[in-house]
């Protein structure tokens, strides 16, 4: 293992964080607060409680996961598509590296990004919302994993993209309504039937569900089935890169 190179990779790709923390860190955070102070401390006043937990104190597992999804995959994405734009890449490729070491030092970077978000918003959400977290063990084994799983769906997307736009279309077009309908602002106990159905389709409602399961100990589905199916996708990444870097797939041409 290449661990003089690994560290270059994650070293390179943390500074460009701390360059732009106006954009990295601040404008997540501040948006985040705002789902606080809305749903949270004005909306959330005036609603009853969910399963026994105020609805300010409810969202926030799911607020959370929106952040940590939207940022693992962006942040893993750009980090792997701008060596590819300005054709850096080949240098990288060339380097004693293997691909598996290049893939610890991007998605090591950008998971370590999107936990420190994470932690940051937890911290945030406690001037807004009384939290307590049940199980801080697992909370925070959910953020890691959760991070690492989609930063790794990032790099993959990061790979296909042939332009800017491709960058922002999972995750503007599909994941986020995908968070939006998975749970984050209600039960899915609270839909009809056949709608709590056609909802189990959304992967992104396991990882909520689980994730809140940390916080409260109650969740929508069991958290066994949550693991299961983090594991699942991570183990599908994991896959689709190993092909990427066997046969080249836009990396070579």
């Amino acid at each position: 293992m290449n661990i003089y190179g690994i560290r270059a990779i994650y070293k390179f790709e943390m500074a460009r964080m701390w360059r732009t923390l106006m954009q990295s860190i601040a404008s997540p955070v501040i948006s985040t607060s705002l789902y606080f102070v809305v749903f949270g401390s004005a909306i959330g006043s005036r609603m009853g409680d969910i399963d026994g937990i105020s609805y300010g104190a409810f969202i926030i597992p799911g607020l959370v996961m929106l952040t940590l999804l939207m940022q693992s995959i962006s942040n893993a994405s750009f980090g792997i598509y701008m060596p590819r734009f300005s054709g850096t890449i080949y240098e990288v490729l060339s380097a004693p590296v293997s691909y598996v070491e290049v893939v610890i030092g991007y998605v090591g970077a950008a998971a370590t990004k999107s936990i420190l978000l994470g932690i940051i918003i937890l911290i945030t959400a406690r001037l807004f919302v009384s939290y307590e977290i049940l199980h801080p063990f697992w909370m925070f084994a959910f953020l890691v994993l959760t991070s690492i799983t989609f930063s790794l769906f990032g790099f993959i997307i990061g790979i296909w993209a042939d332009g800017f736009e491709k960058l922002q279309i999972v995750p503007l077009m599909i994941v986020t309504p995908l968070v939006f309908l998975g749970g984050t602002f209600y039960s899915i106990d609270m839909l009809p039937e056949i709608w709590q159905t056609i909802t189990l389709f959304n992967p992104v409602v396991y990882l909520i569900s689980g994730f809140r399961w940390a916080f409260y100990g109650v969740s929508d589905i069991h958290v066994g089935v949550s693991v299961g199916m983090i594991m699942l996708f991570l183990i599908a990444c994991m896959t689709a890169i190993w092909w990427i870097f066997k046969t080249g797939y836009r990396l070579r041409t």
